[in-house]
């Protein structure tokens, strides 16, 4: 079964923002600090565009981003009721 872009872009961002979780409790944060910070204006540029056609999508991505764990918790327990 093939998911939808938008999803798949939210997926995507919060992979990332997972990564980007454990380079700062990894204390590298000053390594990438630049890097990260430019993802994260892509990020809310990608998320901004969006808010105009999809305010849902965009509302996922920058949960994706910005708090990775809980979008990931609200995804599985997505996940669980579907299976059953």
């Amino acid at each position: 079964m093939t998911r939808p872009l938008p999803l798949l872009v939210a997926d995507l961002v919060e992979k990332v923002a997972l990564l980007r979780r454990e380079i700062e409790q990894q204390k590298d944060e000053q390594r990438y600090a630049a890097r990260l910070a430019r993802i994260g204006q892509k990020v809310e540029a990608l998320a901004e565009a969006m808010t105009a056609d999809d305010p849902a999508t965009a509302a996922a991505i920058r949960t994706a981003w910005e708090k990775p764990a809980r979008s990931l918790a609200f995804r599985n327990a997505a996940h669980q009721k579907e299976s059953r």
